[in-house]
């Protein structure tokens, strides 16, 4: 639940970089995962490991997706900071 806050907390203060706020996502994504992982030990059960699988497949496809975005915008704009990037000059 620490790692998750701290990365939440990160996300909210330190907003400056594209890279940053990735890195943030992924501490999240990381706590969610390990937090889906103790709970499905212990309800051991077979069907419930499939969550923790799910979880981590949807977080690669999260952080694919992020960093071809972030190569995207930092081609277009010159930059990875997020001050720069208005949606209403697009």
């Amino acid at each position: 639940m620490s790692g998750f806050t701290l990365s939440a907390t990160g996300l909210m203060l330190h907003r400056m970089h594209f890279l940053s706020a990735l890195l943030c996502l992924e501490g999240m994504m990381l706590a969610m995962f390990l937090a889906i992982s103790m709970w499905a030990t212990q309800m051991s059960t077979g069907h419930s490991f499939l969550t923790p699988m799910l979880l981590l497949t949807l977080s690669a496809c999260e952080a694919s997706t992020g960093l071809a975005l972030m190569v995207a915008t930092t081609r277009t704009h010159g930059t990875d900071h997020l001050k720069n990037l208005n949606l209403l000059q697009c």
